[in-house]
Parts: C-alpha cells; structure tokens; sequence
C-alpha cells in the first residue's frame, strides 16, 4: 500500500470517529438543562446573612428539649450561653447538663414570661400551637426565634458545623437539604484534619507576637500570610515532631 494510499484511509477513520463522537454527544446536549439563575428564583427565597455570634453569658432560651432539641441546646450550652430550658420531659443529655449546671431546666409547659431578657430563642416541641405561640411573642419582644424544621416560623437556622479549636466552618442550605449539609461537613472534615487546632492557637499567638513588634504594616501583612500557608503548617508540624506521612492523613 502506497502512501498517498494510507493518508487516505486514516482521513476516512478520523471522519467516521468525528461522525460517531458527534452522534454520541448530541443526545447528552439535548438532556442539558440550563442552571436557573439567581434572579429567577423563589421570590420568597430567604437571603440569610451568614454571622458568628458571641452568646458567653447571654440568656438563651430553649421550649422543648427532646431528641430534636438537644442537638440545639447543645450547640448553646456549647458557646457558653446561660440557657434555660423548659420542657415536661427532656432527654437524659439535658438532664446531666442540668445537673452538671451547665444549664436551668424547668419541668412545665411553656410561658409568655419565660421570654423575659432573652435575647435568643429556639423551640422543638410537637404542639404546633406551641411552636407559633414561642415564635410570635418572639417577634413582638425583637427576639431571634428559631423553630425546628418550620422555616416560615424561623429567623436563622442552625447550619452543620466543622469544628477544629478556633477553626469553625458552617454550613448552610436553608433547610433545603440537611444531607448535603452534613456531606459537605464531613467531606470539610477529612480535609481540616485535628492538627489545625494546635496550629491556628500558634497563629494567633505569632499573630500578637508580630503585632507587638514594630514592623511596618506591609511587612506584618507578608509574615502572617507566609505563616498560614500549607508550608507553613508542615512547617509547623515538623517542628512538634510530626512528619508529611501525617500531616496528610
């Protein structure tokens, strides 16, 4: 077979493989769907404002404290709110924390008055007129309300949170699906690794360090920015004895 011959034929292939290339991707063109935008969305979408409260000492108060409640109040008792919880029955986590004085629990129904000098409230109880009655008196006080699994009766939701020390990272789809959240939470997870926590309290401490020096502002900006990248913390690491094997476990 001649040359000429040859370039013939391996035109042919490269057109009948363009030609089947072609076939197979048009179908999945036309399965396409467009992603909607921003603006046509919901028009009674909310738009949350993503904030990290600092509740030390502030009275948060907490209607219901069972299985659905206790993760909330936990995340209270958590950021050293002074929580108070009324409840009939609660789980038996509320009640060790209640023993442990980590928070006051009163075995009764709910009362407009238990809203007095509360600055943040939240509700999982299974009387829906419960519910609205905690939800409404909120509102007429200016207090932040929360509902479980009612969106219309909520000011913020509570997102699914990474925690490493210092390192906090929330996670929110506005209730629109609680199994992405806690995907994504545990994907964060694996990526930010216990060994954060030792190193973001050493970079708050070389942060005052530095700031206490007198260095230029331009100069601080380039320390601290060397100092919270990835060859940073391995730098970190290696100097408390753990090796790359480890840090990217």
């Amino acid at each position: 077979m001649g040359m000429i011959e040859s370039v013939h034929i391996l035109r042919v292939i490269y057109r009948l493989n363009i030609s089947r290339q072609t076939r197979l991707l048009r179908p999945l063109r036309m399965r396409i769907r467009p992603v909607p935008e921003l603006s046509s969305l919901p028009d009674d979408a909310p738009v949350l404002f993503p904030i990290f409260l600092k509740l030390q000492g502030r009275r948060c108060l907490a209607v219901g404290g069972g299985r659905v409640a206790e993760p909330r109040i936990e995340a209270l008792v958590a950021a050293e709110a002074d929580v108070f919880v009324v409840a009939p029955k609660v789980t038996s986590n509320v009640q060790k924390w209640a023993q442990q004085k980590k928070l006051v629990w009163e075995n009764r129904p709910f009362e407009l008055s238990d809203l007095n000098d509360v600055c943040l409230s939240v509700c999982a109880t299974s009387s829906a007129a419960t519910n609205q009655a905690v939800y409404e008196e909120s509102q007429k006080r200016g207090v932040f309300c929360n509902v479980a699994d009612e969106g219309e009766l909520s000011n913020f939701y509570f997102p699914s949170t990474m925690r490493r020390g210092a390192l906090q990272i929330a996670i929110s789809t506005s209730g629109n699906s609680p199994d992405l959240e806690q995907r994504l939470r545990g994907e964060l997870e694996d990526k930010y690794g216990p060994e954060y926590e030792g190193w973001l309290a050493w970079l708050g401490k070389a942060k005052k360090s530095i700031f206490a020096d007198p260095l230029s502002p331009r100069r601080r900006k380039t320390l601290l920015r060397k100092l919270s990248t990835q060859r940073g913390l391995e730098d970190f690491l290696r100097r408390h004895g753990m090796g790359v094997a480890e840090e990217n476990r």
